[in-house]
């Protein structure tokens, strides 16, 4: 259509509707178009200052202290000594490499806690996995005031990780539940075997766990039988 055209019932010199559409114009762009406020160099990236009132939060770890208990309440604390009775260790052969260390620290924290070795027994299964039924095995024996399970499982490319170390954990807490003997999780489960071998001391830990409680269990006995 030549400049001098125009559509049928249109008046010349009206601008056509623009997109066909009766009541729209063209729109001219403003003139002058605000432009961005110039942004400071030193004001970039400049992280909001926290309050010094606000503690940071601790993304690992554990949170320090002891358990403040009233002098006016009965306390009944247990301390990881020695036991007139037997102390279990089942231990998993699969990872053994890991599980050896593991031994090894618990053996020692028992020589520290005065614990004779005739007194000790290690009963070794086939994995993880078959961890609660040897220490359901050695509770119900009633020879030995506690258990400690030591073992180590190590994450790989499928969910097995997640079954056997769930239900090894399940399973230990079982024994001690359905036996009242207590029972030590010393089960490593870890993404890598860098993890597990830095984590070797852990076995000594379970030990002191499982020592404390047969001698808080010892207490509450003898406080029952008064």
């Amino acid at each position: 259509m030549s400049a001098r055209e125009s559509w049928p019932g249109e008046k010349r010199g009206e601008e056509p509707p623009v997109g066909g559409y009766e009541d729209v114009t063209s729109v001219e762009p403003d003139e002058e178009l605000d432009e961005p406020d110039e942004v400071d160099d030193d004001e970039e990236d400049e992280p909001d200052e926290l309050e010094d009132s606000e503690p940071g939060l601790r993304l690992a770890g554990h949170a320090p202290g002891d358990l403040d208990i009233p002098d006016d309440v009965d306390l009944l604390e247990g301390e990881p000594r020695g036991t007139r009775r037997g102390v279990g260790i089942v231990a998993a052969k699969f990872n053994g490499d890991v599980t050896n260390r593991l031994l090894e620290s618990a053996l020692a924290e028992l020589d520290k806690a005065g614990v004779a070795r005739e007194a000790i027994t290690v009963m070794t299964v086939p994995g993880a996995f078959e961890l609660p039924l040897g220490a359901m095995a050695l509770a119900k024996t009633r020879r030995y005031s506690c258990i400690i399970a030591l073992g180590c499982v190590i994450r790989g490319e499928t969910a097995h990780f997640d079954y056997v170390a769930g239900e090894a954990a399940s399973g230990i807490q079982l024994a001690s539940l359905e036996t009242g003997v207590p029972v030590a999780f010393g089960v490593l489960t870890v993404d890598n075997l860098q993890q597990a071998l830095a984590r070797a001391d852990k076995g000594g830990e379970a030990v002191r766990t499982a020592l404390e409680m047969a001698d808080v269990f010892s207490q509450l006995r003898a406080t029952a039988a008064k």
